[in-house]
């Protein structure tokens, strides 16, 4: 099938708003069609909405419907493609015109550029056996050797120190693969690959939350490079960061020109820390999880920061500035009941963590480890 795209229902509206829509990226963001993209954001409370980019010479002409009180904005270019760059122009409830990236962007240009890209997901895998093996392992009992690796640092092209220069997802399959398995490893864990602007934060301060980072080339090129993985018996942990986002402005900071996606500033790592009350940022991150599971055929995804989304005072040391619960204790209840759905949604969602035999568990840095076996949520 070489469209994922799902009509944009009310059921599918209505999973979204209330954080139950687990593959939100099949309906949001830019999806190829017959003859052009359906374009489709959440921007509640703002004035107007429109697509510009490659198609429209950045004439930001396309204009956004408004799905009822929704706060979902959707549109048809003809003429749209593949490799289109586009952005969202938002003039908000102040009458202010933002540019932004589209959250749900599946490719977004090389930084320092900001610009998304349209992007054809679909890809002829050929990892068909370990797939099928991996419904009736039982990672609890197996023996597990992980190897940790930053794709942008294990090597670099001779003679590129201090010059921007990358191998790409196919060259590293070629070299990283054939070292790892040698190794004697049965698992790879790559560093975040998700799009983020500076190289120096490794990946964990995030900006494109669909987009594999375009330093190492396209979308295809990761599937070509987890595909070359399973064919030789390896398993691929992505580490995945749902606790906060990169404050950059393109991003998802102030999206529709007031606090949507954040709710404070980290104290130690100046990123906006996700609003798990919101029901719409639970139906993004969850379906992001599902994203990297499902069409990257990642065997696991390696949760970072935990412990700074459990607590409410993580990196806090003014006690004037401390916050408390309900019941006075300082445990984010909503982060936690986040945490509890995304590892029931795996557990039930995902082949070989489904009570079939299968198992699955997350871990943070910090060693705060969850687990849950065939459908029972811990």
């Amino acid at each position: 099938m070489s469209n994922i795209r799902e009509k944009l229902t009310n059921e599918l509206l209505y999973l979204y708003n209330t954080g139950k829509l687990h593959h939100a990226y099949r309906t949001f963001g830019a999806h190829i069609s017959d003859g052009g993209v359906q374009f489709t954001l959440w921007a509640p409370d703002v004035k107007s909405v429109r697509v510009t980019g490659d198609f429209n010479s950045w004439d930001a002409s396309a204009v956004m419907e408004s799905i009822g009180d929704t706060g979902v904005w959707t549109c048809f270019v003809p003429g749209a493609k593949a490799g289109d760059h586009y952005k969202y122009e938002i003039e908000t409830a102040k009458g202010v015109r933002l540019s932004k990236a589209d959250p749900f962007a599946f490719m977004s240009v090389k930084r320092p550029g900001t610009d998304s890209i349209v992007t054809e997901l679909w890809y002829e895998w050929h990892d068909e056996e370990w797939m099928k093996a991996r419904e009736s392992k039982n990672n609890f009992t197996s023996p597990m050797n992980i190897y940790e690796c930053h794709l942008g640092s294990w090597k670099r092209p001779e003679g590129a120190e201090g010059k921007e220069s990358f191998f790409t997802y196919r060259q590293l399959a070629d070299m990283l693969v054939p070292y790892v398995k040698e190794m004697g490893y049965t698992h790879v864990e790559f560093l975040p690959v998700m799009e983020h602007p500076l190289d120096a934060s490794w990946g964990y301060q995030v900006t494109g939350f669909y987009a594999p980072t375009s330093r190492y080339g396209s979308a295809h090129g990761l599937k070509y490079l987890i595909e070359t993985f399973h064919k030789e018996g390896i398993g691929v942990i992505l580490d995945w960061v749902p606790g906060h986002f990169c404050p950059d402005d393109h991003g998802l900071r102030d999206f529709n020109g007031d606090k949507l996606y954040e709710s404070i500033v980290h104290p130690d790592w100046g990123t906006y820390k996700f609003d798990f009350s919101r029901p719409q940022v639970r139906s993004f991150l969850l379906s992001n999880a599902m994203y990297w599971l499902d069409e990257y055929h990642a065997d696991s995804l390696r949760v970072d920061g935990v412990t700074s989304m459990l607590y409410l005072n993580f990196g806090i040391s003014d006690k004037s500035k401390m916050r408390f619960n309900k019941y006075g204790s300082e445990t984010d209840l909503e982060a936690v009941e986040f945490l509890k759905e995304f590892n029931y949604m795996i557990g039930n969602e995902i082949n070989g963590c489904n009570g079939r035999g299968g198992e699955y568990s997350l871990a943070d840095g910090d060693s705060a480890t969850f687990k849950r076996r065939s459908g029972i949520p811990f």
